[in-house]
């Protein structure tokens, strides 16, 4: 006799409210139905995890690439910034030669 699938506690805060319904919906259904859809919805579960993960994953590379962005563009006005000094200086040696 196959066991019954149902979310964990740990996962229903990355399940979202749908699938909660759903899976609670299947758990009512007779038993021969419930093991032929339960791993079906476990699947979409798992799927929907892995997502989430990954979105999560990119949005922390983007919130660093944005930082690194920032940090470049810091640099390079930096490095303008003394680029004109060392112009100038320059400028005023030939001209004082």
């Amino acid at each position: 006799m196959a066991q019954p699938h149902s979310i964990r506690p740990t996962d229903a805060a990355t399940v979202p409210p749908e699938l909660q319904e759903l899976a609670a919906a299947i758990q009512s259904l007779p038993e021969p139905y419930r093991v032929q859809i339960e791993p079906v919805l476990q699947r979409v579960i798992d799927g929907t995890r892995r997502r989430r993960q990954i979105l999560s994953l990119v949005q922390d590379a983007l919130s660093e690439l944005r930082m690194d962005m920032k940090y470049l563009l810091f640099d390079l006005e930096a490095t303008r910034r003394e680029r004109d000094d060392y112009r100038r200086q320059l400028e005023q040696l030939r001209q004082g030669e």
